[in-house]
């Protein structure tokens, strides 16, 4: 392999690692930074007969009503 192909060889490894850390990088800070304070959905109790397969959180963290 001639000098030229090495260096080629190494530019494109060391471009393909810097892109995975960069996807990792990303996903850890959206995952940081996009916590939400609370979903909606329903609140234990508020089950229908109308809508039987609608279902509510065990325990919500949300503060209540």
């Amino acid at each position: 392999m001639t000098r030229r192909g090495r260096l080629s060889v190494w530019v494109l490894v060391s471009a393909g690692l810097l892109l995975v850390a960069a996807a990792n990088w990303h996903l850890v800070y959206v995952a940081v930074t996009s916590q939400p304070e609370c979903i909606a959905h329903l609140r234990p109790g508020e089950g229908s007969p109308a809508n039987p397969g609608a279902f509510s959180a065990a325990k919500s963290s949300c503060t209540p009503r």
